[in-house]
């Protein structure tokens, strides 16, 4: 291990025995008011990425802040991701002092909130707002059944026991899983996901350090992301063959709907062929070609 040393880990070892890239966001959340307080957080990850019929983030907070009480009690949240600006970052590490009352925030904030979708889909609800100056936002519901957290309420000290992953985690902690119900994207990024990604169209994605020196936020500005080609490999036309073969032999794959997937990832060959196979007997197809493969691409884009 020439060239590392042996750092002593402690509490807050994110920002505070390491160094570990994140997010910038506001999380905003519902008052006893039912007005949005907006507060920055940084440990926000994803959760949930498939198989389970929804998708989920994870959010880390202290269980006194503002958002934990809020999510407690109202169950809703949403994830505003912030774009690189000097004057943003600003106002966000403001709004991540500790301490603050809503009222105290809101004076604090120079954003823009506005209704998102889920307030516009239901009008008598009760949602968090958005920020307009976001590029991205989740508009989320805590998922409290997880972890048998559903009871959890707010307190001022929280002596335990405590949650193994999800509502109130440790004596000054809390965790939330956090169900996706809508992605908004800003109309240039959404056009960026649907046509094709490439290093001139990314959102300007600042990495956050957290705060660090008892003095600062530290965060890094956005440049073009790197972009390298995937590993092109030869794939064998037969052993494709084999595996559709495997998928169900009711139904059938020609060889140039075959050539659509041969360079898939064997990993994930499985899978796309079980979507293949899903979507031909939904459709009443035997014989998938080209032409049946372009269409189940299509519609596999736009989920």
């Amino acid at each position: 291990m020439e060239g590392f040393k042996d750092t002593r880990i402690v509490d807050n070892f994110y920002q505070t025995s390491s160094f570990i890239p994140m997010p910038t966001t506001l999380i905003g959340t519902l008052d006893d008011n039912f007005q949005t307080s907006f507060g920055a957080y940084s440990l926000v990850f994803p959760y949930y990425v498939g198989s389970r019929g929804y998708h989920a983030m994870l959010l880390e907070c202290r269980n006194t802040s503002n958002t934990c009480k809020h999510i407690l009690r109202r169950g809703k949240c949403t994830i505003n991701f912030m774009p690189d600006d000097k004057k943003y970052f600003k106002n966000i590490v403001a709004l991540g002092f500790p301490g603050d009352t809503p009222e105290e925030k809101r004076k604090l904030n120079k954003f823009t909130p506005v209704d998102g979708l889920l307030q516009s889909e239901d009008p008598e609800g009760k949602y968090p707002k958005i920020l307009k100056e976001a590029f991205q936002v989740f508009e989320c519901t805590w998922m409290r059944e997880l972890d048998n957290a559903q009871d959890d309420v707010y307190r001022e000290e929280y002596p335990g026991p405590y949650h193994s992953f999800n509502g109130i985690t440790s004596k000054h902690g809390a965790h939330f899983i956090l169900k996706i119900e809508k992605i908004l994207l800003k109309e240039k990024y959404h056009n960026a996901i649907i046509n094709g990604v490439n290093r001139y169209n990314f959102p300007p994605l600042p990495t956050n350090y957290g705060y660090r020196d008892s003095l600062h936020f530290f965060e890094s500005q956005f440049s073009k992301p790197l972009c390298e080609d995937v590993p092109k490999k030869e794939v064998n036309l037969d052993s494709v063959k084999y595996a559709a073969h495997r998928a169900d032999p009711d139904i059938q794959f020609t060889d140039d709907a075959l050539m659509e997937i041969v360079g898939v990832p064997r990993i994930f060959l499985g899978l796309v062929l079980k979507g293949c196979v899903k979507w031909a007997k939904e459709n009443n197809v035997n014989v998938i070609t080209s032409k049946e493969m372009k269409i189940i691409s299509e519609q596999r884009k736009k989920k």
